[in-house]
């Protein structure tokens, strides 16, 4: 027969817990996760998920690629800047951007302002494997994939640095991600922003 002890309830381990003072807005190249990682990150926290690619999409009333080819990369950036400026007047969420939105210097300051920016940091091999199976991005289909992705880390990286967090993405479970997220985020509000954060357990 089994000991009793066996059947003791487990002591469960406190867990971080937060109340974004911000939205978060997370950056990175296309393929790094973002949209996926951002909608378990805005259940988990329980925030509203925007992914500004959808939303300017929605706006325009076509796709990102056709927006791209017809009006060119000035008007969709200028797309870009109004909708992420539109959301980040909203109540605090999650926030997805475009990959290449952050080189627009007002979006910059928007986003340093009024976020809180994670860079979620993918090596260029997982992109590269991730963007191959993507027909609906303008920058990565003209070309060879692997150069138009270089010629963005070069462009993008030294904006991304920037970012108040940086978590490195790998080959695994989306959810454990979330987690290494989390933990990120908790752990930056707790040294900046510490009235909304706190301790406890589930």
């Amino acid at each position: 027969m089994v000991p009793s002890e066996f059947y003791k309830p487990r002591k469960l381990a406190p867990t971080i817990s937060f109340m974004p003072p911000k939205t978060i807005a997370l950056v990175g190249l296309i393929g790094s996760g973002k949209t996926s990682i951002g909608r378990r990150l805005a259940k988990r926290l329980e925030m509203q998920f925007f992914d500004s690619d959808q939303e300017v999409e929605f706006s325009a009333g076509c796709s990102m690629r056709e927006i791209y080819s017809v009006f060119g990369e000035k008007s969709l950036r200028d797309g870009e800047r109004r909708v992420i400026a539109r959301l980040l007047d909203q109540p605090p969420h999650v926030l997805a951007t475009g990959g290449a939105s952050v080189l627009d210097k007002e979006t910059q300051t928007l986003l340093k302002e009024k976020a809180i920016t994670v860079w979620l940091n993918a090596d260029l091999e997982t992109l590269v494997t991730r963007v191959s199976r993507r027909t609906d991005r303008p920058l990565i289909q003209n070309g060879n994939q692997r150069e138009v992705l270089e010629g963005l880390i070069e462009q993008c990286y030294p904006v991304y640095k920037e970012s108040d967090i940086q978590v490195c993405t790998f080959d695994e479970a989306t959810n454990s991600t979330v987690d290494r997220v989390i933990q990120s985020i908790s752990e930056f509000v707790k040294d900046n922003y510490p009235n909304h954060y706190v301790l406890k357990s589930i």
